[in-house]
């Protein structure tokens, strides 16, 4: 037994040509809108960048004419006398950076290749959490934390052990008071480790799980297969991912100004106290009375600007050197 025909509805006339255009139109424009809100937003980045850069010459350029050049080289900060140099502040940011990712890179790297290859699956989540909410702990949370209790243990437990065998390095000479490079590094690596750690996982993530498997199926170990085939494809990624922490480093300020010592010299002594420039700015800005003085402050805080600029640009470089477009995470890099 079959069913009635269904009854066909005839179809309605095609668009004409010009409904066709408008529709046509209508998407054009909007297209038109949203490319350029995209180029909008997309100058927006570069063009604060210019603005900044262009508000830090103008008020640095009083101390410009006045010191050339030579304020790159002197060591001389004196207010009273209107007289400044710059280069104690240059050494003391670069090496209370350097110190601070002597720590915190090989603890993120061990952090990032335990969360991806060797913890228990229900453990690497809230790890990963746990690590990450270090980020969002405040600054001055940690330098008061570093206060009262880093630098006591430091100065009472980790100096009297060490000061026997190390005491004879330019690098531990001296009375450890306290406040000094050695403190300021430690609460720096604590406080970049994070995004280090963070970046590195999503890189070491990235590995095709093809790699892991050949490199096991040729008789490697675990940890030869790390060493050997993963951290290798994502060294792109991994140096980017150290990149971003010394650019953290490079121009934190309130752990740093409460925990560093604040002294105007040029040393190599880790437990000695030091200076740098963000900490220099934030101690002295809201105290500058003279014009110059102003100025030879914000002409630091663009030598801090130009030092985080050629920085990230020779890194920019070196991991499009080090990728050539093939290693984890380099897409992005």
């Amino acid at each position: 037994m079959t069913g009635a025909p269904l009854p066909l509805t005839a179809p309605g006339p095609p668009p004409t040509v010009v409904e066709r255009w408008r529709a046509l139109r209508r998407e054009s424009r909007a297209d038109r809108v949203y490319r350029a809100v995209l180029t909008a937003v997309a100058w927006l980045l570069p063009a604060l960048l210019l603005v900044i850069a262009a508000e830090l010459v103008t008020g640095a350029w009083p101390a410009l004419k006045t010191f050339g050049l030579r304020f790159l080289t002197r060591s001389i900060w004196d207010p009273v006398a209107s007289e400044f140099g710059v280069l104690p502040l240059i050494a003391g940011t670069l090496y209370v950076s350097a110190v601070a990712m002597l720590i915190a890179v090989p603890l993120a790297l061990g952090i990032a290749i335990f969360l991806t290859e060797f913890a228990p699956r229900r453990l690497r989540a809230p790890v990963a959490t746990l690590v990450e909410l270090l980020a969002a702990i405040p600054s001055v949370i940690y330098g008061l934390w570093g206060i009262f209790v880093l630098i006591p243990v430091l100065r009472d437990t980790v100096w009297p052990l060490v000061r026997p065998a190390l005491h004879w390095l330019p690098f531990f000479q001296g009375a450890f008071y306290g406040p000094s490079v050695l403190a300021a590094g430690v609460i720096l690596a604590i406080m970049v480790l994070p995004y280090v750690a963070a970046v590195s996982r999503e890189v070491l993530l990235a590995v095709p799980a093809a790699q892991r498997e050949a490199a096991l199926a040729l008789g490697a170990t675990r940890w030869e297969a790390v060493w050997t085939v993963i951290l290798p494809y994502g060294r792109a990624g991994i140096f980017g991912a150290v990149i971003l922490g010394l650019g953290r480093a490079l121009g934190e300020t309130m752990a740093v100004t409460m925990l560093i010592g604040n002294r105007h010299e040029i040393g190599l002594s880790l437990v000695q106290p030091g200076y740098t420039i963000a900490a220099a700015i934030a101690n002295e800005f809201a105290e500058a009375v003279t014009a110059t003085h102003l100025s030879a402050l914000v002409l630091a805080g663009l030598v801090l600007f130009a030092i985080t600029v050629v920085i990230n640009a020779a890194a920019r470089w070196l991991i499009w050197r080090v990728a050539k477009g093939s290693a984890a995470g380099s897409a992005a890099l």
